[in-house]
């Protein structure tokens, strides 16, 4: 049998060179069995010019997927499916199924929470995305963070990339952290005292469930993360909430009998208020005073462009009572999903315990990558990047938002990747934010970050992490008609 070259085309939308395209179009018809054993391919020369590409990719492709044994090179013959190609097993035809569970009596608990208003997948196509936490392609340093990779997975590194670490981290990286991420927040660890987690809301969930449980109470700010308040919903702790203001959390509102306080000095989400010093040594003297412990979320504190971050919480503590969550992805791309836990010993063997129950350990490969990144200087300099463009971006927002009189809630003072607004009382951000995307402009609802029981409507986000500094005055001035309209 021959194949015919009419049974290959290219699609225009893959992900990928011609080359990967023309193992992918071979490889899928294999394993299908649209193209069977001993089946001919069409030459290197004819699918060349049926396909409009050169030969030499062509036969690239062929020669690569002669390596993985799809196919077998004859001399003069040509190329053919090999005899011991991989195949899928052929099971026929799936039955009819009619799912007759009745799951709402199955399903212990619920974990699915109300929509909100969520960006749309093709953000990206948007000209005017306010939108927080996502990466901008342009300032991101690829061709460092492949090289890195490609090291990660070479034969110094095999066992990093192979291992099986069961609860530990991969050495390097723990290393790096303890001797230059921390020390920048005037924070000192023992490798003992930090575990890897997938980004910090997994490292939120880990603190919840080794801290609290039935008869214990946890506090978190109004507004706060919402997926925090999520987090803690499942714990099974009473939970209370304490307001914050232009300069963060309200120490002495912590209610008396908290076993744990969830904080995000730095940097508070969504407000961007930054906790002065007076606030922060009073809410380590209340732990101290009612022995409660304090979960620190300093998710952005490398964004601090504007003056030298303060040192963190962490920093300040002597008894031990802080537990500092830290990440990478808002500094280097979310879906890295890569972040840690600083803590007391007792307590960071039992965070690794319950983590390994879960899911052993972070990728070697990821860890190994992301310490090759660090300890070669990369991602200092990618952070310098990025701060000198935000710094630029921020600077046009602001202008842009004084020219049209828009509010602003909450600015932090120390740099960040985005501005807290308030729209006047009747206008509802939700109905807005819907609103603007036939416009092209994307914006963050805040009704979401605030508790459930009163939740303020007028309230939005505006991120300038994702959008060009030349976009922003136009997605601004779009934005106050909308505003204005309402």
């Amino acid at each position: 049998m021959v194949i015919s070259e009419d049974l290959f085309f290219l699609d225009p939308s893959f992900d990928g060179t011609l080359q990967k395209q023309l193992q992918h179009i071979v490889a899928e018809g294999v394993l299908a069995g649209r193209f069977p054993v001993g089946a001919k391919l069409p030459s290197s020369r004819r699918l060349a010019q049926h396909l409009g590409v050169s030969r030499i990719t062509v036969t690239l492709a062929y020669t690569e997927l002669v390596a993985n044994d799809y196919l077998a090179s004859r001399g003069r013959s040509g190329y053919f499916v090999s005899e011991t190609a991989p195949r899928l097993p052929d099971f026929g035809d799936a039955p009819q199924r009619e799912d007759r569970v009745d799951w709402s009596a199955h399903i212990a608990r619920s974990h699915v929470r109300a929509a909100r208003v969520a960006r749309p997948e093709d953000w990206r196509s948007y000209p005017y995305p306010f939108i927080y936490g996502q990466t901008d392609k342009r300032l991101f340093d690829h061709a460092n963070w492949r090289q890195c990779a490609l090291m990660a997975l070479g034969q110094r590194d095999f066992n990093a990339l192979t291992e099986d670490y069961y609860d530990r981290d991969d050495a390097m990286l723990v290393e790096f952290i303890a001797r230059h991420s921390l020390p920048r927040r005037g924070i000192r660890a023992r490798p003992e005292e930090i575990l890897v987690t997938l980004g910090a809301q997994n490292a939120l969930w880990i603190a919840s469930r080794v801290l609290l449980g039935p008869g214990r109470r946890a506090v978190r700010e109004d507004p706060g993360y919402p997926q925090l308040r999520d987090i803690l919903g499942q714990s099974r702790a009473e939970v209370r909430t304490v307001p914050v203001d232009g300069r963060g959390l309200i120490p002495d509102a912590v209610p008396k009998g908290a076993d744990v306080v969830f904080a995000t000095p730095s940097h508070q989400c969504p407000t961007a208020a930054t906790m002065p010093m007076e606030r922060r040594r009073r809410l380590l003297e209340r732990a101290s005073a009612e022995d409660f412990l304090v979960v620190e979320d300093d998710y952005e504190f490398e964004m601090s462009f504007l003056t030298p971050p303060t040192p963190a919480l962490k920093s300040l503590d002597q008894e031990g009572r802080v537990i500092y969550v830290g990440s990478f992805s808002k500094s280097l791309f979310p879906g890295l999903r890569l972040g840690y836990l600083v803590g007391s010993e007792p307590f960071i063997r039992e965070a690794r315990a319950l983590r390994a129950l879960m899911l052993r350990h972070p990728p070697g490969h990821i860890q190994r990558t992301v310490a090759h990144f660090l300890s070669l200087g990369h991602y200092d300099a990618l952070i310098r990047r990025m701060s000198a463009a935000f710094q630029q971006r921020r600077a046009v927002m602001e202008q842009a938002i004084a020219e049209h009189g828009l509010t602003v809630a909450g600015r932090d003072a120390l740099g960040g990747s985005s501005l807290w607004m308030q729209a006047p009382g009747h206008v509802d951000t939700e109905a807005l934010a819907l609103e603007l995307r036939g416009e092209g402009v994307l914006i963050e609802p805040g009704a979401a970050f605030f508790d459930d029981a009163a939740r303020p409507r007028n309230f939005y986000r505006l991120a300038y992490s994702s959008i060009s500094r030349s976009a922003i005055p136009e997605g601004i001035s779009r934005i106050a008609r909308a505003i204005g309209r309402g």
